[in-house]
């Protein structure tokens, strides 16, 4: 018998220890789990855009594992105090954490973060992404159209304010990447959610917001507010009449918010397989299906390497807007 023929049976042989030492490793990872109650971790306010598909979507995915999803919110610092927070959560498939773009950015301009995304947690999919939008309070702005006010604030530098859900989310820097863009001056007012400052831009305390289209879509339906432009390369199907920020001549303008499910680092591979799946699931559901397309959202449902990938990708085109408009946070 050749050493070839010995040396391929042992190695077969190790192969099939492994996988029956393994299996009741992922047998013990998945008993008693799902627990009755999981919590997924939500670092912004209730109401904002956030909320609006981990809710939906934790109702589903709990239905299919047998068990009940809270959203806990925890808002503050553009999301980063609820993301300190759930990176310190024991590992053990009981608390995940919902969070969004705005994390990509926090690593640029908050020099004092106790956590870090790819370290402390495990991404498991994004879960939606929708088009920013330029909103206006037309009680606040006089303007109808792109044109008026790209006109409106090179006449008047700063006089024009925006709503963020806080410093450092995309909210922001969408509009410090317009203002790069189109050489204006605006004054940004930072709020403790994507909910909060919807409030204030409804209520005429603010001028605008870049915002998700997730927020602003029924308003913009109802007329409460205008969408100027959506910050895609193509017009959204439920709002073909809104330009694209290329037709507006700012075609570097290209901002989506998207948010995403992580589970804390350490947490067993089977449980956090097993979340992608049911997540995946849930998302092809008719019913969660309609309230995306509501929201004008697409829906996620990537493989955690992609989801991985665009992570990355994200910090670092974040990181060089940060750089050009000189933000910066303690």
């Amino acid at each position: 018998m050749s050493s070839r023929v010995i040396v391929s049976r042992r190695r077969a042989l190790a192969l099939s220890i492994a996988a029956s030492l393994a299996a009741p490793m992922v047998a013990r990872a998945q008993q008693g789990w799902p627990p009755p109650t999981i919590t997924w971790i939500n670092p912004f306010p209730a109401g904002g855009g956030t909320d609006v598909f981990a809710r939906p979507l934790a109702a589903q995915v709990g239905e299919q594992l047998g068990c009940q999803i809270i959203i806990d919110n925890k808002g503050g610092a553009g999301g980063t105090v609820g993301a300190s927070q759930a990176a310190k959560m024991k590992p053990d498939g009981s608390v995940f954490f919902v969070g969004a773009i705005h994390h990509t950015i926090a690593p640029s301009i908050y020099k004092s973060l106790d956590y870090d995304l790819e370290k402390n947690f495990e991404p498991i999919t994004m879960i939606a992404l929708v088009p920013q939008v330029i909103s206006i309070n037309p009680s606040r702005v006089p303007v109808k159209t792109a044109a008026e006010f790209l006109a409106y604030i090179k006449a008047n530098p700063g006089k024009v304010n925006y709503a963020s859900p806080g410093a450092g989310t995309a909210h922001h820097l969408a509009g410090e990447l317009f203002k790069l863009e189109t050489k204006t001056q605006i004054t940004h007012v930072p709020y403790r959610g994507a909910g909060p400052a919807m409030q204030d831009l409804l209520a005429g305390n603010v001028d605008m917001m870049f915002d998700g289209m997730g927020t602003s879509a029924s308003q913009i339906r109802t007329n409460r507010l205008i969408g100027l432009a959506v910050a895609t390369p193509q017009r959204n199907p439920e709002f073909p009449d809104i330009p694209t920020a290329a037709e507006i001549g700012v075609p570097n303008w290209i901002v989506s918010t998207w948010y995403g499910l992580w589970a804390i680092k350490g947490t067993p591979q089977p449980i956090v397989d097993r979340m992608h799946a049911e997540v995946v699931k849930a998302l092809a559901n008719p019913k969660l299906q309609k309230i995306w397309k509501d929201q004008t959202a697409q829906a996620g449902g990537e493989s955690r390497a992609d989801f991985a990938k665009r992570i990355r990708t994200e910090i670092e085109k974040w990181q060089k807007v940060v750089t050009a408009a000189g933000v910066k946070l303690d």
